[in-house]
Formats: C-alpha cells, structure tokens, sequence
C-alpha cells in the first residue's frame, strides 16, 4: 500500500460562459468587497467586459488591480496588497493566466487583516502560515493550472524568482469557462498547452511524493492535452477543444500540486528571468533534452505515458525505444505548433549557457524532485543540446 496525502481546490466549475456570473458567485460566497487581480492583456482583449455587467448589477463593491505583468515582482504583489487593504477587501479574484493567479494568492494572505507575516519570510515550502480571504481563480489560458495549486511564483530581483509554497495558499474555487480562451492567440495557446504537457509528465516521473491519484490525474491530463492541443490552435473558437484543454491544464496542475515539478521547470525559469521568454516556451525548448537525461532513471515511466499521447502504436518495443518515440512525438508536436525549438531562434547568445546553468542550480526546490540528480555540468549540457 502506498501511503499520500493528497489535496486539491474543494470547488470547481466547468462551464462555458460561467464568468458572465461571476459576481453572483462571490455573492453566494458571502462577499462584499472584492478585489479582482488581472493584467493590462485581459483588458486588452474585452475579457474584464464580460464579467463587469453581473458587477454593475450586484451590490458587491470591486476593486480592479490591472497592474500585473508577466513574471510578477514582489513590488506588484505588495501594490496590490496595499490596493486590497485600502479597499477593506473581502474577496479575492484571480482573472488572467498564471502570473495573475499567482499574485491573487499572495494578496488573499497578505490582505487578511490577521496578517503579520511579511512577504520575504514566506519564500520555500511551508513558511507561509496562517489563514487569508476567500479566493477564487478564473484562468483565461489553459497552461499554469494555478487554479488549483498552493503555489505562487515571485520575482524577487532583476533575474531571480522565488516560490511561495503553502496548504493555505490553494484557492477555493476554480471556475473553468471556455469561452474565456476562444481569443487566444495561436502561439499562447501552443505555449500554455505544452505547459500543462509538462506539468504532467514532470509530476508522473517526480521522485517526490508521487501518488496514484497523482498518476491518475497526470496520465488523464495528458490524454486531453495531447489530442486537442493542434485542434485548438488551428481552431481557436472550436470551444469543445477548449474546454478539454481547460480542464487537462486542471488535472495537471492537481497532479504536480500534489507531486512537484523538476528539473525542466529549474531549468526553464532561468530563460524567462534573464530573456523573459514565456514560461510556457521556456519549458518546451528545455523538455526533450531533460527527458533524454533523466530516461537512464525514468525510462519506465516515461514508457507508460507514451501509449497515452501515441496509442496502441507505442505498446511496442523496450522502454528506452519508447521513451525515444515519446520524446521524438513531443517535439514534433512542437514543431507543428509553429514555436521554436531551439535557443538560438529565442535571441539567446550560445556564451550564455554557462550562466544559465549556474543559475538554475539555485532552484534546489526543484532539482530535488527531479528523478535523476542534475549538476552544474549535467545543466550546461542540456543547454547546450537545447542550443
């Protein structure tokens, strides 16, 4: 028998056009004042229109924070504290992609008025203590799978990120709504989808705290990534594909919540702090390399997520010919996506894998999930093969 503790977001809703009644939702939560966290893009696009009239039409009060941008700073995160504090809210709503879920997590903590706890003691597994204000996420990318994690991702300095890991971070809600994402670009929608690939196949192969419903979730999760991930690029208003890629981010991001994320994470995070490449491609242009690392340690279970991504056609063979397969399908499906697959074509230097290396030796957090032990030189070689 396998001992795990496993826990997720208690609430989730999936239902295409759901948001249009956000505000009745926070009412039958008990709000009165919420703060809603988003980014200047989602305005962009008219998504924070859809969801305003149910607004317009409640009695809750709202305070809308715009500011978040791509990789939060712990400036924006506190910003968007104090906003919450001044407005004497009692709601919080995550509406974007990661990067403003992440930032709705830590202001729920940090605008509780039972707060003391400074931000800079909260970095690492476990330090962020105590209780915050109700949350609820809306994801309006199919990638991060925020929505359902106790996770919240910071920059801390001009290149450097910190992660606040902590049970009271993971949010009460998730609302899934499809048609949130029928907008988005084919190039996000490509990045974010095999953002969540990899949050599945990094969970299914982490050393740490692996679990069969875990397994489960990862193995589902890749299934509906895999088979709509094309559909919905070339067809971004097919909201079947949509919804599938909702809900495969989803079970993604419940798996790795539960059984972390490694070395590809530890070493796509260095890309977007000094490049600011998306983190969704970050990961990508670094996964099949990662794999071919760790398949010496992981062939086995690699070999068991090929079937679900390729059929019946990966049944065959031993376990390093169909990691190989799995790898050589994943970086196919790059291809056809339209992203770059290497280094070079995102504008970084070949003198700076050196330094990429040495950095990504700082995110021990992740390093020590990872199913094979990575150094230094193990890291300067993935970037120079991801080169």
């Amino acid at each position: 028998m396998t001992n795990f503790t496993f826990s997720t977001t208690r609430t989730i809703i999936n239902e295409a056009g759901a948001a249009r009644r956000l505000a009745t939702i926070c009412e039958e939560q008990g709000a009165r004042s919420v703060m809603l966290v988003t980014d200047e893009g989602i305005i962009g696009a008219g998504l924070l229109e859809r969801i305003l009239p149910s607004f317009q039409q409640s009695a809750l009060q709202l305070t809308v924070f715009k500011d978040v941008e791509a990789d939060p700073s712990d400036t924006t995160v506190m910003a968007a504290t104090e906003a919450a504090r001044r407005a004497n809210v009692d709601y919080v709503v995550g509406f974007g992609g990661g990067s403003s879920m992440d930032v709705a997590k830590l202001v729920a903590l940090l605008a509780h008025p039972q707060c003391k706890q400074p931000l800079s003691d909260m970095y690492g597994v476990g330090n962020a203590r105590g209780v915050r204000l109700p949350l609820l996420q809306v994801p309006t990318t199919a990638g991060t799978g925020s929505e359902v994690t106790p996770i919240a991702i910071v920059t801390t300095g001009a290149t450097t990120k910190a992660g606040v890991v902590s049970a009271v971070l993971q949010p009460d809600i998730a609302l899934l709504d499809a048609e949130l994402t029928t907008g988005l670009p084919p190039h996000v929608t490509a990045a974010t989808g095999i953002d969540a690939m990899v949050h599945a196949i990094e969970a299914y192969t982490s050393a740490v705290k692996k679990n069969p419903v875990s397994d489960l979730l990862a193995k589902e999760a890749l299934r509906l990534l895999s088979s709509n991930l094309m559909v919905a690029v070339k067809d971004g208003n097919n909201i079947q594909a949509r919804s599938n890629m909702l809900l495969g981010a989803l079970y993604a991001g419940q798996a790795f919540a539960n059984a972390p994320v490694a070395a590809v994470h530890a070493l796509a995070y260095p890309l977007g702090g000094h490049f600011h490449i998306p983190h969704g491609l970050s990961n990508s242009l670094v996964l099949p390399h990662v794999m071919r690392f760790n398949a010496p340690r992981a062939a086995h279970l690699y070999a068991e997520l090929a079937p679900v991504v390729m059929g019946d056609a990966a049944n065959v063979g031993s376990n390093e010919e169909k990691t190989a397969a799995l790898i050589t399908w994943l970086e196919q499906q790059t291809i056809n996506t339209g992203l770059p697959t290497r280094l070079r074509d995102c504008g970084i230097r070949e003198d700076a894998v050196a330094m990429l290396a040495s950095e990504a030796m700082l995110q021990t957090r992740l390093l020590g999930n990872n199913p094979r032990e990575v150094t230094e030189a193990d890291a300067l070689a993935i970037y120079q093969a991801a080169y």
